[in-house]
């Protein structure tokens, strides 16, 4: 038996086991999806990801695991009797239990949650959104920073961080002081009519809404785009900045000590984005 909060379970409940490897080694990537009417946004450029997350990380991929199989599997989590057609959808896959630092098994398991959630499309927040640089803890550059593992704790910490000095997000450097992302997706930046974006070689996670913001703005003639590294001093001098992730699409942010910026591109490219959701 297990006590989890007060409560006990048996081992074979359908609890989480405390054998889980994702908990006990953060041996385990995870996807979180928006879905609407029965339709999965991005589901492709989500599948594929998961599909090389996994390869990454040596887990082996069971023969059924096709992108009609999780599909399924994901609507059939979605409650028939739900008040609201739309819902954030987060798949958790982790090595079976068994060993300790060494596995006993590449085999996969996995669990599918669902939360209802309000409104399909993306639309643009134009609320106060202060950002600060979370400088307490870095990220390694490199391929594993660009999967979504549970090792989240810098992501946390800086999240406490923000809660404690009443911001709303704050942005991760890696190593070699560049900034990578924000605490809860990538970020863009505009200087003049040029979109900037870290790489991934910096660390960044490979987002799904990253993939379409790049190829939005490739279509853009009135603006270049640059993927390479950013300096915390670039911020105070770019005339815009926005974070993405797959839940809100794109959040401008409006302040950065005493810099503060406009929220041009961001309104340009989200209709695109919209657009890019009724074609998946």
């Amino acid at each position: 038996m297990v006590n989890i909060n007060g409560n006990i379970v048996a081992l074979d409940s359908d609890k989480i086991s405390i054998k889980n490897r994702g908990l006990l080694y953060g041996d385990a990537v995870f996807e979180t999806l928006k879905v609407s009417s029965g339709k999965i946004f991005f589901w492709e450029d989500h599948y594929f990801r998961l599909m090389a997350s996994l390869r990454i990380l040596r887990i082996d991929i069971p023969m059924n695991f096709t992108m009609e199989f999780l599909q399924n599997e994901i609507l059939r989590t979605v409650p028939d009797d739900s008040t609201t057609t739309d819902h954030r959808i987060k798949m958790y896959f982790s090595r079976k239990a068994g060993g300790k630092y060494t596995p006993q098994s590449n085999d996969l398991e996995y669990f599918i949650e669902s939360e209802p959630i309000e409104g399909s499309f993306y639309i643009i927040d134009d609320s106060d959104y202060e950002i600060e640089l979370f400088k307490d803890h870095l990220i390694s550059s490199g391929l594993l920073s660009t999967l979504k593992t549970n090792t989240k704790t810098i992501h946390v910490l800086g999240s406490i961080f923000a809660q404690e000095n009443e911001y709303q997000n704050c942005l991760i450097l890696n190593e070699k002081k560049n900034v990578v992302e924000a605490l809860n997706g990538n970020i863009f930046i505009v200087k003049d009519n040029t979109v900037i974006t870290p790489p991934l070689v910096d660390g960044c996670l490979r987002g799904i809404i990253r993939k379409q913001i790049i190829s939005i703005v490739d279509q853009l003639d009135e603006y270049g785009f640059e993927e390479r590294s950013v300096s915390p001093f670039e911020l105070l001098k770019v005339d815009e900045i926005f974070i993405t992730n797959v839940m809100v699409g794109i959040q401008p942010v409006t302040q950065y000590r005493n810099k503060t910026y406009v929220n041009q591109v961001a309104k340009q490219i989200l209709p695109r984005l919209n657009a890019l959701m009724r074609l998946t």
